[in-house]
């Protein structure tokens, strides 16, 4: 990395205090990130993956700017259940398993992979990432209850132990949340024997006579762990009992993330993180994409239309990750349009080490502002239609692109390849034909240009031509 530019202070808007503040690392040099991970059911959604978008811009711009980053991702493969917010309900992975009559592995295997492929396929960084699994992390999760246990906030209910909320007086900070009055998105009691609807379960008692697929002997009777227990464990295991950045989706703050700093900072005594990064909601139509509304798609889906991943990516950073995105497959064809054309005039670009200091200020400065990437891709468009000198653009953007990683200038359709205009003309002639339905002259068509040696592919974005190897 180049350190010889001066580094901006950087800027986050942290949840905790709803407003932006300077961001100051627990030790020099080092910063210690967690990202709540995915639980591993299912493939994960194009709403779910925003969330290690942010996670992976915060990184690289974390490593812009000199720091060594230590961070972790967690997979929850145990102890989710499907009343999230009221831990109610079959654990989602068992559920997930016994509709497919597959065994608990098979499914954690097969979607844990799945993630790690996606994470590939949006260019999200993992060197040294550690991905510490729940199942694999039961002891620390006993130990942590064992330490809340001997301070006096646990109790037993009829189905497992809780955490009593009533004892921490800052469980509502992070949440904003209005316990009194039960507003939108509190909890219901629907457990006998707890205290407050707002208390969470620790540990769940395996229900005498079920046929459970995952559980462990505790001191407290078999069971499995609460959901929000593993992040709190696994965390302070890796980073420490107080550590600098946490992220996550914006669902995650009145519940998973308010249940985790509330036992986090009660076992400990100390302050859990000092700074929280949510990232808004993509929604479909108006509405939250989730896989319990079914209006959702999966990097897969947008594939099989035609859209790369990374133009996906690419249509994330056009907006501040706090702001919540309407998905539209025109929108983001759009965004993909402008993908494409950015990598090909890049490629086509000479090769050079020289830097436009002017724009590379603006970029820094505008990234250090609470993650402006909108800013960020707006500055990469000016240098590509600036006056500057064509190999100082190629490396303005490709520096710039250390943070935002959207370039693939060595994909087939991103080759600097010149297409020339006979073959052009011929596509859009296609376009035309196939505009006023004239499919035999569009098929007369895209033979001529495969005679040429190029292959037409339809997409949703539009035809993508690419010479014959």
């Amino acid at each position: 990395m180049d350190l010889a530019m001066p580094r901006s202070p950087l800027f986050f808007y942290n949840t905790l205090s709803r407003s932006k503040e300077e961001f100051t690392p627990l030790n020099q040099g080092e910063v210690g990130l967690y990202s709540c991970g995915p639980t591993v059911y299912d493939y994960a959604h194009i709403g779910n993956l925003r969330s290690y978008i942010l996670s992976d811009i915060l990184r690289r711009t974390l490593e812009w700017s000199g720091y060594s980053i230590r961070q972790v991702i967690n997979i929850t493969d145990v102890g989710h259940l499907a009343g999230d917010t009221t831990d109610t309900g079959e654990d989602k992975i068992e559920q997930a398993a016994r509709a497919a009559s597959k065994q608990v592995t098979e499914i954690t295997t097969l979607y844990t992979a799945a993630f790690f492929d996606d994470l590939v396929k949006l260019n999200i960084k993992t060197t040294d990432t550690i991905f510490p699994r729940a199942t694999a992390h039961i002891p620390e999760q006993i130990e942590l209850i064992k330490t809340l246990e001997t301070k006096g906030l646990v109790y037993e209910a009829a189905d497992g132990l809780y955490f009593d909320t009533s004892l921490y007086p800052a469980y509502t900070e992070l949440g904003r949340l209005n316990l009194s009055g039960q507003v939108a998105g509190a909890r219901v009691e629907v457990t006998k024997g707890k205290r407050q609807p707002a208390d969470f379960a620790l540990w769940k008692f395996s229900p005498p006579g079920a046929d459970r697929l995952q559980e462990w002997d505790s001191p407290w009777g078999r069971g499995w762990p609460g959901w929000h227990l593993e992040c709190s464990a696994m965390s302070m295991k890796y980073l420490g009992k107080h550590f600098d950045l946490h992220t996550g989706g914006e669902d995650h703050i009145p519940v998973h993330h308010t249940n985790e700093r509330a036992q986090s900072e009660c076992a400990t005594g100390e302050p859990f993180v000092n700074y929280w990064l949510h990232n808004a909601f993509i929604t479909v139509d108006g509405r939250k994409m989730s896989k319990s509304l079914g209006n959702f798609y999966t990097l897969s889906d947008l594939a099989g239309q035609g859209f790369p991943a990374l133009a996906y990516r690419y249509f994330l950073l056009g907006a501040h990750y706090r702001s919540p995105i309407n998905f539209t497959f025109e929108a983001l064809g759009a965004a993909t349009k402008a993908w494409r054309k950015v990598n090909t005039e890049v490629a086509s670009l000479p090769t050079a080490s020289k830097t436009d200091d002017h724009f590379m200020a603006e970029f820094e400065a505008a990234i250090a502002d609470d993650l402006n990437t909108a800013k960020g891709l707006a500055l990469l468009h000016e240098v590509l239609h600036s006056s500057l000198d064509p190999s100082v653009k190629r490396a303005t953007i490709q520096k710039f692109d250390e943070i935002l990683g959207i370039l693939d200038l060595n994909g087939k359709p991103l080759a600097n390849t010149v297409i020339p205009e006979t073959i052009k003309s011929l596509v859009q002639d296609r376009e035309i034909a196939r505009g006023r339905g004239d499919w035999a002259q569009a098929d007369l068509l895209r033979a001529e240009i495969d005679k040429q040696g190029y292959t037409l592919k339809d997409t949703s974005a539009g035809p993508e031509l690419t010479p014959k190897t």
